[in-house]
């Protein structure tokens, strides 16, 4: 595939048109308010005129002012009890009161006149305070109908006996009505009869307070709502989130219904266009792996299914939401140049579709940037809780940005806070599912080529235990590798797992090899020429066997296929043929691997001879490196080793100049110690 040209094929072409019909089908079926505008910023549109009836909805302090002053204003329920009363008179009406007994029908009707008001429970516990000034009211129920009434009007006990030692000392000259009424014990008769309902107190309370109406008044059609160029105060943009809300709950969109998929089909086609696009310029290889090309095109879909699904359940929602997650899915499997732009057109519908739109498009973008540099660094364990207190972090520093704006209006919104908070430590528990997806799309992910690479793992011990010099070669080709890898922006893990494991075959025999071969005897001694190309050649077949007892991915076992590809093992064939033998018989000597496909392949392949064949110059000039580089280059690509790698001669080119200084490095001269001179004896 050349990046000169569009791919060509259905695999290419064929999910991208089913992520569009998919993405048409989940498009919204109604408009929306198609103007955006924020408090202390001028209105850029047209005159805006209501076209329809609509109510003025409430602000969300007005609503909480409100149900806050509800709160407060408790007003008590007062049960009036009949049967207290009447035991009450009958106790006065049998009480003894001496030589003032013919009073006792006055004092009955002062009583009677007391009870008629109410005499209500006042002091300790759970009674409500009420004081006897105007604007304090109780409700009376009495015969199933509650009275309001001021609290002025009712007695407490206190005062009930202060109404009645009047009016006692009034029914008769020189009569001390206190006095009477003390020593009779008619005070002590005086109870209350207004008994605090607390149940129905609450109940009242609690109605009173869910039960606060929405809207402060109406819009009516035709009227002005806001100038072309008027700057959008408090009030304005009241009455624009009104109409918005008016607009999108019952209206929406009122054109031909035609129009609405025509616009729908073309933003999802713009959509599409615009990822193709993305990975075409950034990471056109992609496209001949279509595991790993399906795999982009699922993230995106999830991250769209999630910005309409969640803003149609509860906007509020969206902060709760961990689109980061998205990064971090498309960062185990891609490099960065990919996962951003795809990223960013992935939180494109959250941008289109959301009511906050731009403030969550870019709280999320910048999170999501972040994460992706913090995820390098603190990925493994408990470090992983790093990273989401990074995303967090960086979430209400937007956060904060866009409330400044607003007049740090809803700053003091703790649900949006907490849902920031535990949206951001959700990714955390979401990350795991890359070994979902690896799985899913048979893809392997940066995480565990990671773990691959360490070396404490069974089959790369058993390699250094078996085979230590083979292992020790490995190694320094793992790191030669990686040199050239980042050079040209290969996929950097990847190539070092695969030169790690590339000659694992060699563990079955490793006596076979020079490299492991200590004790000086020679393994090849007594074989033909064709016998010990054989026994070489069996260490790919071998490695590809324990490739699949470890059950290592696909990916490291295409490097032990084809580190050698389909070259020959001259050394072995050079001897037959000096020997005599049959040319047209070569077919032994030569590898039946596959030519390397990738540039992590080219790498290895180049690595893996170049660190062998350095270890038999004389000297290590740089003229003698730079002819052995070029050498082994230019025989590989002659024996048509690089036909069907995806590598440019730019690329082959940097990974020659790498390749020259590494190996200048490690083969650099070492200054000689001087010794010391013998101490001169006698001084």
């Amino acid at each position: 595939m050349d990046k000169a040209n569009l791919p060509h094929g259905w695999k290419v072409y064929a999910p991208l048109l089913v992520l569009f019909a998919i993405l048409v089908l989940l498009m919204p079926r109604s408009g929306k308010f198609n103007y955006d505008y924020r408090k202390g910023a001028p209105w850029m549109y047209e005159t805006l005129v209501a076209q329809f009836d609509f109510p003025v909805l409430k602000t969300s302090e007005q609503l909480q002012a409100e149900k806050e002053q509800a709160s407060s204003a408790v007003i008590p329920y007062y049960r009036y009890s009949d049967n207290i009363v009447n035991e009450t008179l009958a106790a006065v009406r049998a009480a003894g009161l001496g030589k003032y007994d013919s009073l006792r029908s006055g004092i009955v009707r002062i009583i009677s006149d007391i009870y008629a008001k109410g005499i209500i429970e006042t002091g300790s516990g759970d009674l409500p305070d009420i004081s006897e000034k105007d604007n304090d009211v109780i409700f009376i129920q009495r015969e199933k109908r509650a009275v309001q009434v001021p609290a002025s009007e009712v007695f407490t006990v206190v005062s009930a006996k202060e109404r009645l030692a009047r009016g006692t000392s009034g029914l008769q000259p020189g009569c001390n009505g206190d006095s009477l009424c003390l020593y009779s014990g008619i005070y002590d008769l005086l109870i209350p009869n207004l008994i605090f309902d607390r149940q129905t107190t609450d109940l009242v309370h609690e109605e009173s307070v869910n039960f606060i109406s929405p809207t402060s008044g109406v819009v009516n059609s035709g009227q002005l709502i806001v100038s072309k160029g008027e700057m959008i105060t408090s009030e304005i943009e009241q009455l624009l989130d009104s109409y918005k809300a008016e607009y999108e709950s019952s209206f929406g969109y009122t054109g031909p219904r035609v129009f609405l998929w025509m616009g729908n089909a073309l933003i999802a086609l713009a959509l599409v266009v615009i990822l193709f696009l993305s990975l075409y310029y950034t990471y056109w290889r992609v496209f001949a792996s279509f595991n790993k090309y399906i795999y982009v095109l699922v993230i995106f879909l999830i991250s769209f299914i999630l910005a309409i699904f969640v803003e149609k359940a509860d906007p509020a929602f969206l902060y709760l939401t961990p689109f980061v997650l998205i990064a971090l899915y498309l960062q185990a499997f891609f490099k960065k140049r990919v996962v951003l732009p795809v990223y960013i057109i992935s939180l494109l519908p959250l941008l289109v579709f959301s009511h906050n739109g731009l403030e969550l498009f870019l709280m999320n973008l910048v999170a999501g940037v972040v994460a992706i540099y913090v995820f390098i660094y603190f990925n493994k364990g408990w470090q992983q809780f790093v990273t989401a207190l990074c995303v967090f972090l960086v979430l209400m520093v937007v956060y904060l940005g866009f409330r400044l704006i607003d007049g740090i209006k809803g700053f003091d919104d703790y649900r949006t806070i907490f849902f920031m908070f535990l949206g951001s430590f959700l990714i955390v528990a979401g990350y795991p599912l890359i070994y979902l997806f690896e799985r899913m799309f048979m893809l392997v992910s940066s995480s565990r080529l990671i773990e691959l690479c360490d070396t404490n793992s069974k089959p790369l011990l058993e390699l250094a235990h078996k085979a230590p010099g083979t292992f020790q070669h490995c190694l320094q080709v793992m790191n030669m590798a990686d040199a050239a890898a980042k050079s040209i922006g290969a996929d950097v893990p990847l190539v070092r797992a695969g030169a790690l494991y590339h000659d694992i075959g060699k563990t079955l025999n490793p006596q076979c090899f020079i490299e492991n071969d200590s004790t000086g005897t020679n393994y090849h001694q007594g074989l033909t020429p064709l016998e010990s190309a054989k026994e070489i050649i069996k260490h790919v077949p071998d490695g590809l066997s324990l490739a699949d007892k470890y059950g290592l991915p696909d990916e490291i076992k295409q490097f032990i296929v084809t580190h050698h590809g389909t070259t020959c093992t001259a050394y072995f064939y050079n001897k037959y043929i000096n020997a005599g033998g049959d040319p047209d018989k070569a077919d032994d000597f030569y590898y039946k691997g596959s030519k390397p496909k990738t540039p992590e392949q080219v790498i290895l392949m180049l690595c893996d001879t170049l660190e062998a064949a350095s270890r038999t110059l004389k000297d290590y000039t740089p003229k003698s490196i730079s002819s052995l580089v070029e050498g082994v280059v230019r025989s590989k690509m002659e024996a048509g080793q690089f036909e069907d790698a995806d590598i440019t001669l730019r690329e082959l080119n940097t990974i020659k100049s790498v390749m020259k200084d590494y190996i200048q490095q490690i083969h650099h001269a070492r200054v000689v110690y001087p010794k010391r001179n013998p101490p001169v004896k006698g001084s």
